[in-house]
This record gives structure tokens, sequence and C-alpha cells, in this order.
């Protein structure tokens, strides 16, 4: 990965982001959603997950075609669809590998 940590937090939020651009909102709904409300992120935490994101190149703003409002929408850039990529190639190795190792003995 590319220097920042992908928390569970930031995980969901590059999910958020992984089909089309949001603004933070969406993004907050969106983690609660996927999370099953497990995930409760609150603005100050969005919004300091959004600015290291966009700090090391991983997301970017967008314009909204709703821009009255001053809301900012954000989007992965290709390098955030990678490291997004990898992150996920990486739980489905750890993920196999806990599966073997807690499956019961003998099967």
């Amino acid at each position: 990965m590319d220097s920042l940590p992908v928390t569970e937090p930031v995980l969901l939020i590059l999910l958020s982001l992984a089909k089309e651009p949001r603004h933070g909102y969406a993004i907050l709904r969106d983690v609660r959603e996927m999370s099953h409300s497990r995930v409760l992120l609150s603005t100050g935490t969005l919004y300091g997950a959004l600015r290291r994101l966009l700090a090391e190149g991983w997301i970017e703003r967008v314009s909204e075609e709703d821009a009255s409002r001053g809301r900012q929408a954000y989007r992965l850039t290709a390098r955030g669809e990678r490291n997004l990529q990898q992150e996920v190639h990486h739980l489905k190795q750890l993920t196999r590998m806990a599966s073997f190792r807690v499956a019961p003995k003998g099967t």
C-alpha cells in the first residue's frame, strides 16, 4: 500500500466512493449502511480521513451538478482505485488463511 494506513473506517470510505462520487453526508450514510450501523463516523472523523486521502492522492474533489448547496463531492483517483483493489486482495488472502486456521479438525 502507498503509505496511508487502511483502517476499517478508511476502507469503508474508499468502498463508498468505489462506484460513484459522493459528498460527505452520502459517505456517512453509505458507511453506516455497509457496516449495518456498526461503524458510525462523526463528521470530524470523516473529514479528517478525507483530508488525508486527498493529501495522499487517493481521492479528488469533483464538482456536483447541484453545487448550490455548497457541498463537495469526492471520487477515487486511479491511485485510490489501485490501492483499494490491493487492500481487497490482501483481505481476501487473510480471510482464506483464517478459514484454514479455524476450520474444524478432520475436514
